[in-house]
């Protein structure tokens, strides 16, 4: 067998075994990523098989040096942490622009860490939903995540219009779980004349389900609308080109693909076309105002000429400092093209293990197509003997860590940072024994 990875046929029946997962791991280049983190442990003292990094990603090692060095500054220092050092507390957002922005494909200018996910969305709703009375929709998909669906109602509510005819919705085909790219982009065009916004999810979070984001990208600026993107389970997980493709805004948490911790601080982007229109209404704060004469503390607002004039406060250094740890680890692993190479073999592995071990007592209804996929698989217990949710329960018990989303998936991913094939292979085995 090849000892080159990039050559080795991951689907071969030769690797399908305790053995063969050796084997991947033994050629595996970023194989050693995964000392990075602290690995869940069984009562035992062995490692979980821990496949629940679309929800909330393991702690980088880096992450505890980061937030350690700035308690020991704040210990140190007090309030003269603002502004000593290399990692001083006022600009410290400024360290993560860099790192974030090669995660999204952004431009430095259009990147900034700020705030959590949906604030985030509500605040670039206030520059990029403005209905008129002719032009008033929101186009949303129909099983999106419910801070989505709950933000978009209240914004439509907030501007004076009414969810019942502002809120379009386009949901999959009867007998199909995923989205047909077509019938996204017939909506788009049936409702363009009174299409203000779009947004969309880059990765379906119950499917795992890739959008064609450019594509819609296209067609939402075709009729005349703003479009946007959550891209929640996309950030970390598949390359993304934001600037490239146009998107107009798009918002991502970073405690699941990116690891930054529970609750961890989000990202925000907007395209450099929008950045110097000062026609966008905002909520206005006090950071991002100019920050040469910030503390004149003068009342009259002067935006920042980048996407930090969205920027309303200081945002929590503690918890910038753990996402600075965790991008330490996507550059050392060499980016996003080196674990998407490793996350495309990971999937590709464990469809074959699916495939080989399971059979049809299992069925993903995540997309077959690599391009249409990230590292999340969404499984379905095909047996009535053996309820979905109790599966998952067990597979709990058994040590492997995953997630139940109603009313029928368990989800697991494969994180190529940290995840093995091991690990994959044990996945298997271990549902393999639960359904016998």
């Amino acid at each position: 067998m090849s000892t080159d990875n990039q050559d080795i046929d991951v689907r071969s029946d030769g690797y399908l075994s305790a053995d063969g997962a050796a084997q991947l791991d033994a050629a595996d280049p970023l194989a050693p990523m995964r000392a990075e983190f602290a690995i869940p442990t069984n009562g035992d003292g062995s490692d979980k098989v821990y496949l629940v990094g679309n929800s909330l990603g393991l702690q980088s090692r880096r992450t505890r040096a980061e937030v350690e060095r700035e308690l020991d500054r704040w210990a140190v220092l007090g309030a003269d942490g603002h502004l000593e050092g290399e990692s001083a507390w006022m600009p410290y957002h400024e360290l993560l622009t860099d790192p974030m922005s090669l995660i999204v494909g952004g431009r430095p200018e259009e990147v900034v860490v700020m705030n959590t996910l949906t604030v985030n969305l509500h605040l670039q709703m206030i520059s990029f939903y403005r209905p008129t009375p002719e032009r008033h929709k929101i186009l949303i998909e129909d099983h999106a995540f419910p801070s989505d669906h709950f933000a978009v109602e209240s914004q439509i509510r907030q501007r004076g219009y009414d969810p019942a005819t502002s809120l379009v919705t386009v949901a999959p085909r009867p007998g199909s779980d995923l989205l047909d790219p077509a019938d996204v982009l017939s909506a788009i065009e049936a409702h363009g004349d009174e299409l203000a916004l779009v947004l969309l999810p880059g990765v379906q979070y119950y499917t795992g389900q890739v959008l064609p984001m450019v594509d819609i990208t296209r067609a939402g600026h075709a009729v005349g609308a703003y479009v946007g993107f959550d891209l929640a389970h996309a950030a970390g997980n598949i390359p993304l080109d934001l600037h490239d493709w146009g998107v107009d805004f798009a918002s991502w948490c970073t405690y699941k693909y990116l690891n930054s911790g529970p609750g961890g601080i989000a990202g925000f982007f907007v395209h450099n076309r929008h950045v110097a229109d000062q026609s966008l209404p905002k909520f206005l704060g006090w950071w991002g105002t100019n920050k040469s004469t910030r503390f004149q503390m003068e009342t009259e607002f002067d935006p920042i000429p980048t996407v930090e004039s969205w920027q309303i406060s200081n945002p929590p250094v503690l918890a910038l400092a753990a996402l600075r740890g965790s991008l330490e680890t996507f550059d050392a692993a060499g980016g996003m093209t080196a674990l998407r190479s490793k996350s495309e073999r990971q999937v590709a592995y464990l469809d074959s293990a699916l495939a080989h071990v399971l059979g049809d007592r299992v069925r993903s209804i995540t997309p077959t197509a690599m391009g249409e996929r990230g590292c999340q698989f969404a499984l379905r217990i095909a047996s009535a003997d053996h309820p979905g949710k109790a599966v998952q329960a067990k597979l709990e018990e058994s040590g492997v860590a995953c997630d139940w989303r109603y009313p029928d998936v368990i989800r697991v991913a494969p994180v190529p940072l940290y995840n093995t094939f091991g690990d994959i292979w044990r996945f298997t085995q271990i549902l393999d024994g639960i359904l016998r």
